[in-house]
């Protein structure tokens, strides 16, 4: 147990970021609701000095400039637990992302305390305190909170800030604190990317599915709802349900009537949305072929897949065998698609983002790049 303070407007918030501006490291969580919404509405932030910890209320903040300073401070090292949600948090609310960056589990991966070790789990297994996991699904934006809502946000940086030492002493004993910060540096610039609209249509399952012009009206569809959704911050399958825009590829149906004759799809959808649909079908009747975007790849269609998919993970288990690592945290089947993506397809996303493949950047480049390039047969350099 230990005190907090609310702050509930600017120039609190900005004092306490000033001077937690001078510790050497800040430990930060944040409580959000996202059920029906494309992006994370921000409840609570909680963040603990060593001396201070605070529960910021952002519904009463209009002034943020001091606290993204503090988020942004280089010489402060920022202490998060599987920070890939609370990023998006801080990217859509406040416009920017932590760092330098410590995520304790990246770290504990790193030390081989188990793959995507929880945080309850962390802090019984370093700190030996069972904490108290009923507050998990509140909604933090209601007001007012509940003692026992502000007491479970507290803790969660309370046992983050006291964990820290020992977990950050052990990585730098090894000499892999740069491959934390590394690696959330290239987390959070996924995080700030955005696939091109135009493009959603990549990430369509069973968008291989069709061709010519029913791939053409998917990518139209698919650029569509995303378009949509960031309108009117909606979960993409509150538009329309992923499925379901492959299904109106393939049929095609003319009139709002037809759509609602279609297999899967709901009344809701075809109420709301069917004149809307069913006009990007029509309009991609004086489409000429040569607009229709190129045939989905599939790796399974490549000459040797399954053997080259097989000798990257063999590539992976003896390097992280050597390191003493969970062999998912250096090179992940997902990872390893990503990679042969990269070097086979015209198209690929992780190229439209702007990014390189995970096994051919940053703390994994030197460990695996030579390795899969004599598998590949060719040198990788773009």
């Amino acid at each position: 147990m230990m005190d907090y303070q609310f702050i509930r407007n600017d120039q609190e918030l900005e004092q306490f970021s000033n001077e937690a501006a001078k510790a050497d490291a800040v430990a930060i969580d944040t409580e959000f609701v996202r059920t029906r919404t494309l992006y994370p509405r921000l409840g609570l932030i909680q963040v603990f000095d060593g001396k201070r910890l605070v529960l910021i209320d952002p519904l009463e903040i209009s002034d943020w400039s001091a606290f993204n300073a503090l988020l942004t401070n280089s010489s402060v090292i920022k202490i998060l637990h599987s920070c890939s949600e609370d990023l998006e948090t801080f990217w859509h609310n406040l416009g920017v992302v932590p760092s330098p960056i410590f995520d304790t589990q990246f770290a504990a991966c790193l030390l081989n305390m188990g793959a995507t070790l929880g945080y309850a789990n962390l802090v019984e297994l370093t700190l030996g305190v069972q904490l108290d996991k009923g507050e998990s699904r509140t909604d933090w934006l209601a007001r007012p909170l509940s003692a026992q809502q502000c007491q479970y946000a507290a803790n969660d940086v309370l046992y983050l800030y006291q964990l820290f030492p020992d977990i950050y002493q052990k990585i730098k004993d090894i000499n892999r604190l740069e491959w934390i910060f590394n690696e959330m540096e290239a987390l959070s610039l996924k995080k700030t990317s955005q696939l091109p609209t135009q493009l959603a249509y990549l990430s369509i399952k069973n968008n291989w599915q069709l061709h010519g012009r029913s791939l053409y009206i998917l990518q139209q569809l698919a650029k569509w709802r995303v378009e949509k959704a960031m309108k009117k911050d909606m979960a993409l399958n509150f538009v329309v349900k992923e499925q379901n825009l492959v299904e109106i590829a393939k049929r095609q149906p003319t009139h709002k009537g037809a759509l609602f004759k279609l297999q899967g799809i709901a009344p809701q959808e075809a109420r709301v949305h069917g004149d809307e649909i069913v006009n990007i079908i029509n309009e991609a009747k004086d489409v000429p072929p040569e607009m229709y975007p190129p045939a989905i790849e599939r790796l399974i269609e490549y000459p040797g897949f399954k053997k080259i998919v097989s000798s990257i993970r063999q590539l992976c288990q003896e390097q992280a065998d050597a390191l003493n690592i969970p062999v998912e945290i250096l090179g992940s089947k997902k990872q390893i698609h990503q990679v042969l993506k990269w070097a086979w397809f015209e198209q690929d996303e992780t190229r439209e983002l702007g990014v390189r493949p995970d096994l051919l950047s940053g703390w994994r480049q030197p460990l695996l790049q030579s390795g899969i390039e004599s598998i590949l047969g060719k040198s990788i350099k773009e």
